[in-house]
């Protein structure tokens, strides 16, 4: 019992640090006009993926450490799967957007502002909101029609596809096959492509003369990234990995890495430690709190 309040401690602690930081960047793009342009308007759905991504897991995570039975219906157990992929799927992709469009600012600076409009932010935006979803609802709906029989105990912290899977009466294989493969490709394919994206921005950096702006960017370039490896490096370990009772164990571990931290470390790596960020902070504050 000692144990689960540690845990239930540190991991509110967490979670207020992510809905901390992720407001105070919605509101602070919001508002400030200087800070209306493409790179801040993927950050502000950056931040609001995050706090709805966490929010599908955490706080029933957070309910559970303090009841003796933690139970959970089948229909809210197919809403949280489907939101757990919708959203996390959503922002594999939006992280691959983001990588393009700092690319393009790097590579391209004149043409920049023409190619980076606003029209096509939000249809970049709305195109990865649309394959998360798609993405999500083609698993939820194959899990959902499945038939259960008991005992329904799961084996994870949350409902996710591959330990529901175990408790359903019949042939699964379809299902860890279209996981396996079309999740898996998926991060794949964003990871690559935002690793990509990141090699041809080192290259631009490299052929910056000063010292001190060339590590800055570097510093910037290796937290993005650290960033990145953390959410598609632990969803691919998870979902390509053969099915066993092994592989659940290790899921229940591997789950915080994606479901809890990365949504509260977002704010500090992509944004926080920006200058002109942490400059708009202090006027808002200034501005309506003093």
């Amino acid at each position: 019992m000692i144990f689960q309040i540690i845990l239930f401690v540190c991991i509110l602690f967490i979670y207020l640090l992510n809905l901390t930081g992720n407001v105070l960047i919605m509101v602070t793009t919001t508002f400030d006009s200087s800070l209306h342009t493409p790179m801040y308007f993927f950050l502000w759905n950056l931040s609001f993926i995050d706090i709805c991504y966490s929010t599908a897991v955490v706080p029933k995570l957070l309910s559970d450490f303090l009841t003796v039975r933690k139970t959970i219906s089948f229909s809210g157990c197919i809403l949280q799967i489907h939101f757990f992929h919708f959203l996390g799927s959503s922002e594999v992709m939006l992280f691959s957007a983001m990588s393009y469009d700092r690319y393009l600012a790097i590579h391209n600076p004149l043409r920049y502002s023409s190619i980076m409009n606003s029209r096509f932010c939000f249809y970049l935006v709305l195109g990865c909101l649309g394959i998360g979803f798609l993405h999500s609802l083609l698993h939820t709906v194959l899990t959902a029609k499945l038939p259960f029989c008991g005992p329904n105990l799961i084996n994870h912290f949350f409902c996710d596809i591959k330990p529901l899977l175990r408790l359903a009466c019949t042939d699964t294989s379809l299902n860890l096959n279209l996981l396996n493969v079309v999740t898996g490709t998926l991060t794949t394919a964003a990871f690559f492509l935002t690793v990509l994206s990141y090699v041809f921005i080192s290259k631009c950096l490299v052929k910056i003369t000063n010292i001190e702006s060339r590590k800055r960017a570097f510093s910037i370039c290796s937290a993005h990234l650290i960033a990145v490896l953390l959410l598609n490096g632990t969803a691919i370990f998870t979902y390509i990995r053969p099915f066993s009772q092994n592989s659940l164990d290790q899921d229940r571990i591997v789950g915080v890495l994606y479901t809890v931290i990365p949504p509260a470390l977002n704010p500090m790596i992509y944004s926080l430690r920006n200058k002109d960020i942490k400059k708009a902070v202090r006027i808002m504050f200034k501005k309506y709190l003093v």
